[in-house]
C-alpha cells in the first residue's frame, strides 16, 4: 500500500460529511487491477494521480456507497482520466484511508455519457 495523494477535503465534506482523513492510498491489488485491466494507464498518467485527487474538474456519483468517480480533463496532454475512489468514514476501520478502486483513460464520448447519466457532485469553477 502506498500514499498517492490526499483529497481536498472541502470539495468532499459536502458529499460524505463524515469523512476521516484526507489521505488516499493505493493498494497493491489494486495496482494490479489497474495495470492488468487497464494497460499502460497507470505507467503514463501515476504522475498526474495527486493532481487529480486534489483538484479533480467533477466528482460523480459512483455505484457503490462512500465511493465517487473523479474526472479530470488534463488538456496540456489531451487525455481525460476517471477515478473511482472509495471514501474512508467514521464508520470504517480508523487504520482505513480513501483508497482508489480503479484508474483509467476514457474517451470523450465516456465522458460526456457520465456527465450526463450521473449525479453532479461537484463541479470545479
Amino acid at each position: 500500500m502506498q500514499i498517492v495523494g490526499t483529497i481536498d477535503l472541502s470539495k468532499f465534506k459536502s458529499i460524505f460529511n463524515d469523512i476521516t482523513t484526507n489521505e488516499v492510498v493505493l493498494t497493491s491489488d489494486r495496482l494490479a487491477h489497474i495495470i492488468t485491466d487497464h494497460p499502460g494507464d497507470y505507467e503514463k498518467y501515476s504522475e498526474y494521480v495527486p493532481d487529480i485527487l486534489e483538484n479533480p474538474d467533477y466528482i460523480i456519483e459512483a455505484n457503490r456507497p462512500n465511493s465517487a468517480v473523479l474526472l479530470k480533463d488534463l488538456t496540456d496532454i489531451g487525455v481525460k482520466i476517471q477515478i473511482v475512489l472509495r471514501i474512508n468514514t467514521s464508520s470504517d476501520p480508523a487504520e482505513y484511508k480513501n483508497s482508489i478502486i480503479t484508474l483509467m483513460k476514457i474517451r470523450t464520448k465516456e465522458w460526456r455519457r457520465l456527465l450526463k447519466s450521473k449525479i453532479i457532485l461537484y463541479k470545479s469553477t
